[in-house]
């Protein structure tokens, strides 16, 4: 992240160099988020389980997953908000604290054997996970614009460390349970306080505020020149979307997210479906992880070299493709593709349209303007987990992936006619 030369929509610009506070800064919000990060797989991974082991119930084992994109939607724009007005750290710590209790009250839970209790912890974890993404815009506060994919991939790749060590607090919570007589779903929440107290350590060593960096970036990057912002005196959801780059974004985005959640239950199932053991389904959502994370950096890279739309469009059409083949192929090794190709395509979506709502928002409104779209993703994300099990068990696993498919369409469909009408109006001027 030093000088270099950058190019941004195709048009070369000389890029400062980065100042060693915001480097120190970046590091240690990517550090945070590789200790993080780890505890969020325990819910994706371990969730479904519990739910059955609490209700008996094979039929529920979604519920965790729509608690989480419950839990998005709740916390996305409130915690916004916060950060806008008091700062983005706060709101992250914030975030990381009701984490921390959340898992301890879920590793609890299986001890009580009381699936409320489970419920609310859940809940509570999850939107302490999805406040703490205020890191994200913490980024984008600290760049200018032609640099905010760069930073935007470093933080992300902090959460590939997690993913790593997710396995390795799972079986050590397992042999701590059976040595001491614990739960083994339940003990590696419990040992939750290694992860995010030291998360919530390296984000005190931030400093200034990342939003009061925003607020005069041409100190650290002189020359800069701030993006004229969609907003106004106050800050409004409806002028956002109403601003029609913002709203692509933001559609692409959760087209991306709802694509993905299909994704992941489906490959459980359409594996297990083929006669797959549980080590070769395990390595193939390592894979959906691996497309996730491990390439944050070259595609943020891509996104400030060609642009937002040039890595967000391609990104929502590789989930189509990753989706296409989970559902509608055999072999392992084109349904594992299949989910990698999702995981990747959500990476470039998501960093793409991060970035480009960043691009056109104030920095005093950007934790908002954020905070809508992850409010959008959090309600697809219940939604589609919800129609999932019911589309599967009534219409097949190929409805489930159609429904991806054409999850994914629509931010493309909306482009392409964006596209039309542009052109549509300059013939009308020539004429």
């Amino acid at each position: 992240m030093g000088g270099f030369t950058g190019f941004l929509y195709g048009a070369r610009v000389p890029v400062s160099p980065v100042p060693p506070l915001i480097k120190r800064n970046t590091w240690l919000f990517a550090l945070s988020q590789s200790f993080t990060g780890a505890g969020m797989q325990f819910a994706f991974g371990l969730g479904p389980l519990m739910v059955i082991a609490l209700t008996g119930s094979a039929a529920m084992a979604g519920l965790s997953v729509v608690l989480l994109g419950v839990s998005r939607f709740l916390v996305a724009y409130p915690v916004g908000r916060i950060t806008d007005r008091y700062g983005r750290k706060p709101g992250i710590q914030l975030g990381l604290a009701l984490a921390l209790a959340g898992g301890l009250i879920t590793g609890w839970s299986m001890s009580l054997k009381s699936f409320p209790v489970m419920f609310l912890g859940m809940l509570i974890f999850g939107m302490g996970m999805y406040a703490s993404q205020q890191l994200r815009v913490a980024a984008t506060d600290m760049f200018p614009a032609r640099m905010r994919g760069r930073a935007l991939g470093y933080v992300g790749m902090g959460l590939t460390v997690g993913v790593l060590a997710s396995p390795l607090f799972v079986i050590a919570g397992e042999r701590l349970a059976l040595r001491f007589g614990g739960d083994p779903l339940g003990a590696p929440w419990l040992l939750m306080p290694l992860l995010i107290l030291p998360g919530m350590f390296l984000v005190t060593f931030v400093r200034p505020d990342p939003k009061q960096i925003g607020t005069d970036l041409h100190r650290y990057f002189p020359g800069e020149v701030p993006p004229r912002p969609v907003g106004q005196v106050e800050f409004s959801t409806r002028r956002l979307l109403a601003h029609v780059p913002s709203r692509l974004a933001i559609v692409a985005t959760t087209a991306a997210v709802g694509n993905m959640a299909v994704v992941m239950v489906l490959t459980s199932l359409v594996l297990q479906h083929h006669g797959h053991s549980l080590g070769e389904i395990a390595w193939s959502h390592a894979m959906h992880a691996t497309g996730m994370f491990a390439f944050s950096i070259p595609i943020g890279w891509m996104a400030d070299r060609f642009g937002r739309e040039r890595v967000m469009y391609p990104g929502v059409a590789v989930t189509l493709v990753g989706a296409s083949l989970v559902a509608f192929t055999t072999p392992y090794w084109s349904v594992t593709l299949g989910t990698f190709l999702v995981g990747l395509g959500w990476a470039g979506a998501n960093i793409a349209a991060t970035a480009a709502i960043a691009d056109y928002v104030a920095t005093e409104e950007r934790g908002r303007a954020i905070g809508v779209a992850d409010s959008f993703a959090g309600g697809i994300n219940v939604v589609v987990a919800l129609i999932t099990g019911p589309l599967v068990e009534w219409f097949g696993l190929p409805a489930a992936g159609l429904c991806a498919v054409v999850i994914a369409a629509v931010p493309l469909l909306m482009r392409a006619t964006t596209a039309v009408t542009l052109l549509g109006r300059v013939d009308g001027i020539h004429r």
